[in-house]
């Protein structure tokens, strides 16, 4: 914990720490039962889930399993990944600023999709767009590994992390303008633009264990992150490797934030405002806000998603776009606030 954090506060935030995760808890378990019962057509998900168990091939069934829960199951995950991530990457790299975007992995991963589009592999599976994108998240941490384990600095793994996401932002723009066909160019766009529909149990099967893995090692890592706020002498004199512990959260970075690309496209914006938001609720320190702003992302997504659907809009709104109107004005209050600091 720093020490800057007059003690008040920080005993208020100690108290509240257990409660905040179960309060955010209750509110992700609401949430995902709204996800459930509302969408175009209404539907009552307790009769709907006892018709699936029990094997009746009803309508309300169908759409329940098809459509609804896997939808509702990737806001949970993807929103959870993103938070967390965003968390741990702001620990890592002290810089309020970062988000999962910053070490390149997502735009890796949506070049990756963009590519297998055209290949074709998109159109024989179904998951093809999502295996791309694990392809070109996987191609993404193994360069940052690389250089992470070489001893690099923060800031080079940052720089590399830019280069990386531009990079992969020139070749996604480069195969956009070499696109043949108009329509597989807006089928991209639409894709990259971060949606959860239509997308099915597949998809949650495929992200679920690369998620998971990355959670476990985000999670872990909550003391080295604590450490690490009083700089990274302190952190080695305290008997933290901060070489592997950088090596560990870009591995878990890559893990959730290139399954979550690959089966929900870009949504930007969750990882940098969640954190924001609860720091001040966890004492401002790094290690308790990993959890909280997993389940911080899990609300953001789930209740942006809610409201795509309640909107009067066709065609439907994209999730990425609502994030991002979310975000960007948080931002631009963010960088106002912190204005006095950069001068």
């Amino acid at each position: 914990m720093s020490s800057d954090v007059p003690i008040g506060r920080r005993h208020a935030a100690e108290t509240a720490t257990p409660v905040l995760p179960g309060t955010l808890c209750i509110v992700s378990a609401i949430l995902f039962v709204l996800s459930l019962a509302i969408g175009y057509v209404p539907l009552d998900p307790l009769a709907a889930a006892l018709d699936a168990m029990s094997g009746r091939d009803t309508v309300r069934a169908l759409v329940m399993v098809e459509l609804r829960l896997p939808r509702a199951l990737l806001g949970l995950m993807v929103g959870f990944s993103l938070g967390a991530t965003g968390a741990a990457l702001q620990g890592l790299l002290r810089n309020p600023l970062a988000d999962p975007g910053v070490i390149g992995v997502s735009g890796a991963a949506a070049l990756g999709a963009v590519i297998a589009f055209y290949w074709g592999l998109a159109g024989f599976l179904s998951i093809g767009l999502a295996l791309g994108g694990l392809a070109g998240a996987g191609v993404a941490t193994a360069l940052l590994l690389l250089l992470a384990r070489q001893g690099t600095g923060t800031t080079a793994l940052i720089l590399a992390g830019v280069a990386i996401g531009s990079l992969s932002g020139a070749l996604t723009a480069l195969a956009l303008n070499l696109s043949p066909s108009p329509y597989a160019v807006m089928e991209v766009v639409f894709w990259l633009m971060g949606s959860l529909a239509d997308r099915s149990l597949d998809h949650v099967l495929l992200a679920m264990p690369f998620m998971a893995v990355g959670w476990v090692l985000l999670l872990g890592a909550g003391r080295g992150l604590d450490a690490l706020s009083l700089g990274e002498d302190t952190a080695r004199s305290l008997g933290f490797d901060v070489a592997r512990l950088r090596v560990r959260l870009v591995l878990a970075s890559a893990f959730t934030v290139g399954s979550a690309v690959a089966v929900a496209g870009a949504i930007g914006f969750v990882g940098l405002v969640v954190p924001h938001i609860l720091r001040p609720l966890v004492g401002h320190r790094p290690g308790p806000l990993v959890l909280a702003s997993g389940l911080g992302g899990a609300v953001l997504t789930l209740a942006a998603d809610i409201l795509v659907r309640l909107l009067p809009v066709q065609p439907e709104l994209k999730l990425g776009v609502v994030t991002a109107i979310i975000g960007a004005p948080f931002l631009f209050s963010l960088l106002w606030r912190m204005r006095g600091d950069v001068e």
